[in-house]
């Protein structure tokens, strides 16, 4: 068991989540942290992210140096944007649990991470805890579609492999798969009834789209597969004839994916053809997949620093994206750990403050483990 400090986890996470730093809106926490991490020991940057992004900072890489050598470096990467309404928030403490007063989210999602970190290296210098060269990434616009990850120069990671702190579900769970996701916008275009088209020549748009979109198959297309359909708007008139409509895909399997986005395509360039219309398709991937299996050091590394805090350890596959999606496609090995909060991107968003102490007892094991897992190589 590793010892860290209850009372001031509790006391950094109220401070950090009063702190407004709805996506976009960064400046302030991003000032804050800088601060905190340096009066930590660590180098920190901040990147030139904010130029391509327009959010309100740059990504942080906080590094921290090693006191042992020939140790493989590792990293941990958390977002400090929250939804929105995240202004303004007043956590409450009620029954072991945080949570605000029900007018704003709490923000747990993803100040759990960062505190977890900040009581990391904390522990790791009272306790003389012996270790390797380590990062610590905090995003921006992880909420605005991982914008932050997106534009991180990858120069910047010297970690081998590492762990993103931002998963729901019980601390010691461990995502080792989840999803490539794309977008994909048609702008579907008829033939209007007027200057001299007679209502029978007329194409109506809506019905192009109606046709595709029946003939696709959406919902679950297997096990690792899925689409929907995300928006339909526009509409038909005598002058106005478009439709635009926003879908997505998902699969575990690039493959699978690239199949499903095919037949989308083909869905919505036959029903236009055939009905005289016009389709526009455009395809956009969002994040890229990631899987790992239990034999991975990445993996195996965290299972054993889930035993060594008394937790257990389910491997889970994700359906949805985080910033181990961007990270993993740099070639740098992530998997997604659960940090205990409950109903993010509600106002009912709320932490057991007994998962939030177990997220920094998991951080110190993992660090611990790289060091004990490379000395038994």
């Amino acid at each position: 068991m590793f010892n860290v400090n209850k009372k001031r986890i509790i006391r950094e996470f109220i401070e950090l989540v009063k702190i407004n730093s709805e996506t976009k809106r960064e400046a302030t926490i991003a000032r804050v942290l800088k601060n905190k991490f340096q009066a930590l020991g660590c180098h920190v940057i901040e990147d030139d992210s904010q130029s391509k992004t327009g959010h309100g900072a740059g990504n942080l890489i906080c590094t921290l140096a090693g006191t042992l050598t020939n140790i493989d470096p590792v990293y941990f990467i958390a977002h400090m944007d929250t939804v929105m309404p995240g202004s303004g928030v007043k956590p409450r403490i009620n029954n072991g649990y945080i949570s605000s007063d029900g007018t704003t989210v709490l923000g747990a999602d993803d100040k759990v991470g960062i505190v977890a970190m900040l009581e990391a290296i904390k522990a790791l210098k009272e306790h003389q805890i012996a270790h390797g060269y380590i990062q610590f990434i905090i995003t921006v616009g992880e909420e605005s579609g991982l914008v932050g990850s997106k534009a991180l120069d990858p120069s910047y990671l010297k970690a081998s492999f590492g762990y993103a702190l931002d998963s729901s579900g019980t601390v010691g769970d461990i995502v080792i798969a989840a999803p490539a996701h794309a977008r994909i916008l048609a702008s579907i275009s008829g033939k209007p009834a007027h200057l001299g088209i007679s209502s029978q020549e007329r194409v109506s748009a809506t019905t192009i789209a109606t046709q595709a979109i029946s003939n696709m198959r959406l919902g679950r297309i297997d096990d690792e597969t899925s689409a929907s359909i995300s928006s339909f708007e526009g509409g038909s008139n005598s002058v106005y004839d478009c439709v635009e409509i926003l879908a997505e895909a998902r699969s575990l399997e690039q493959e699978k994916l690239d199949v499903q986005l095919h037949n989308m395509r083909i869905a919505f360039m036959s029903a236009a053809h055939q009905l005289g219309g016009n389709a526009d398709v455009t395809i956009e991937l969002m994040y890229p997949s990631f899987s790992y299996q239990q034999n991975d050091p990445v993996v195996h590394i965290a299972q054993a620093a889930a035993r060594s805090i008394g937790r257990k350890s389910r491997l889970l596959k994700s359906e949805s994206g985080s910033d181990a999606n961007i990270m993993s496609s740099y070639d740098i090995p992530t998997v997604n750990l659960a940090v205990g909060y409950e109903h993010i991107h509600t106002t009912r968003e709320r932490i057991a403050m007994s998962e939030l102490v177990k997220v920094a007892e998991l951080v110190t094991a993992i660090i611990n483990q790289v060091a004990q897992y490379e000395k038994a190589l």
